[in-house]
């Protein structure tokens, strides 16, 4: 994985370069999430049974804490171990205060 400089959006400093095969594995992941999301909100449309839309709310949570998982050992094998490799030792604090946020 690689790391630029900026990103086109400007809201960040850095980005990571992937292979197409992990994008549109991601991808694949968060549109899955994204379906499971509208199938609540028809849920709450149709006011199902709230102990059933709880059920799938844990689902959609269930599946956001696998990808990040899933992203998260990604960018420390890559973004993390590359960085301190080149000496770069603050990626360090960044990855705790990423992992403080994801533990909240």
């Amino acid at each position: 994985m690689k790391k630029t400089e900026k990103h086109s959006c400007g809201c960040c400093e850095k980005t990571t370069s992937r292979t197409e095969t992990e994008r549109k594995k991601l991808i694949h992941r968060l549109n899955r999430i994204e379906g499971q999301i509208r199938g609540i909100r028809g849920m709450i449309e149709k006011d199902a049974y709230c102990a059933d839309i709880l059920v799938q709310s844990a689902a959609v949570n269930a599946a956001v804490n696998s990808f990040n998982k899933d992203l998260i050992a990604s960018h420390i094998r890559g973004c993390v171990a590359r960085d301190i490799r080149e000496g770069n030792d603050e990626v360090i604090d960044e990855l705790v205060a990423t992992l403080q946020k994801l533990m909240k």
